[in-house]
């Protein structure tokens, strides 16, 4: 038999580790608990009703249909044997290795609290996406309900808490719907005076970014109509909406859409491999592994993408850490690949180093940052012409031509229109929590 290698995970990391073992001699089996690879960076393109899922997402058999080497199961692994070299599923049914690649990604983290999950959804598969739109959405459908000045104001502000790429994206682009894509779509409400909130922990936002393009990407937002709230700690959120301290004391937000942006944790499976192997998770539940992503003591296990605390060891430098960022994801995904092959060989494993090409963020309409990095040094630019490097860059790494077709071309009729065709909400109003309360008789709008 040849050597079996067993992925988990589709994302970028594992999509692009098996892609690089297309004329390897082994045979590849990839376990995903989804039928579909997610372009994660336009997932909230669909959260905000600007692109359908099929836009930014494409079905995982349909990506391998001409890579003969490659099975793909639809499953969830939920234990590791590291000694028996056998994965077990969701479902009991065991798969067996010789090299395991783990690339599982990561979810939400509420810092302790999951009691806030409920009334706070997080960003990170397609159901959380369409959760996001719904609620969105829904809250001015209950708003045009809702006679009570108080509980329309509620209905209509939508808080944003973590000030990271995400949170920075969604914040700008509800502001948008607000007062660009839903004035003249309703009767007795305005969605111009919708209030946005950002609400961020930290003294600026886009922390990642040098200080200057935060500070750009603040303005921008403000520009837009985004009421950004700094060193707002989140100490409570409800049913109602959330409770924040500041500089002056605590403040209550009355909200009935909160979205949560703040916090990464690693896969449960980071705690499965530690389990099995006895390797060291860092704070976030991520895998500490070797310079050539391997885990300690088990040269034919490797981790990497989002469930990695991974560094890279470039010659004659300190390592340093690599940011939990596509682009990291995928060249962890090559270097796996290529230390496999050199393992069938009989050859030595050889170190990851990450090639950093910048960041780069959108806010909205005309508007981004960009940090790159080029031989002559740091590129930083903003604005009109940011949006549309982000714009092109996008477009260029979604999987596949029809996926860049439809994207350009929505992009393109929203653009010249500000309409987002993507806003079916499936289940009317019983599915809307919002809406669900809204029970006071609808009067028709003055004349």
């Amino acid at each position: 038999m040849r050597p079996q290698v067993l992925i988990i995970g589709c994302g970028f990391g594992g999509l692009e580790a098996a892609r690089a073992l297309r004329s390897a001699d082994v045979d590849i089996t990839v376990v995903d608990k989804t039928n579909h690879h997610l372009f994660q960076p336009l997932l909230y393109q669909v959260a905000t009703a600007g692109l359908s899922a099929p836009s930014i997402a494409a079905p995982i058999r349909h990506l391998f249909r001409r890579q003969p080497n490659v099975t793909t199961l639809l499953g969830e692994v939920v234990a590791i044997d590291a000694a028996a070299q056998t994965v077990t599923l969701k479902d009991g049914a065991t798969l067996r290795w010789d090299h395991l690649i783990v690339a599982a990604g990561a979810t939400h983290s509420y810092f302790g609290r999951d009691d806030w999950a409920p009334h706070a959804p997080g960003l990170k598969t397609l159901d959380d996406a369409f959760e996001i739109r719904r609620r969105v959405l829904m809250a001015f459908e209950a708003a045009e309900r809702e006679d009570e000045p108080a509980k329309r104001a509620a209905l209509l502000q939508f808080v944003v808490v973590g000030g990271g790429p995400t949170g920075v994206e969604l914040a700008g682009t509800f502001a948008e719907i607000a007062r660009h894509t839903l004035p003249g779509e309703f009767r007795r409400i305005d969605p111009r005076q919708a209030r946005v909130l950002l609400v961020e922990g930290g003294t600026r936002v886009l922390q990642a970014m040098p200080e200057p393009l935060s500070e750009r990407a603040r303005e921008q937002l403000t520009a837009l109509g985004v009421e950004v709230m700094l060193n707002a700690r989140v100490t409570g959120i409800d049913a109602e909406g959330l409770d924040v301290t500041t500089a002056a004391g605590p403040e209550r937000l009355q909200s009935r859409c909160v979205v949560w942006a703040a916090g990464v944790a690693a896969s449960p499976l980071g705690r499965a491999l530690a389990a099995a192997t006895g390797c060291t998770l860092d704070r976030a539940g991520r895998v500490v592994v070797e310079p050539d992503v391997s885990v300690k003591g088990h040269p034919h296990l490797q981790v990497i993408g989002d469930l990695a605390a991974a560094q890279s060891h470039a010659p004659g430098k300190e390592p340093k850490p690599v940011p939990g960022v596509s682009p990291g994801a995928k060249q962890m995904g090559r270097c796996a690949a290529a230390n496999i092959k050199r393992q069938l060989r009989g050859e030595a494993t050889q170190a990851f180093r990450y090639a950093d090409y910048g960041n780069l963020a959108t806010i909205g309409r005309h508007s981004a940052v960009v940090d790159l990095g080029t031989p002559a040094g740091a590129l930083r630019f903003s604005g009109y012409p940011a949006w549309l490097f982000w714009l092109f860059a996008h477009v260029y790494f979604l999987i596949g031509f029809r996926n860049r077709f439809v994207v350009l071309m929505d992009w393109a009729w929203a653009y010249w229109t500000h309409d987002r065709n993507a806003r079916v909400v499936a289940g009317g109003i019983n599915a809307a929590s919002p809406a669900s309360e809204a029970a006071a008789p609808v009067r028709p709008p003055a004349r």
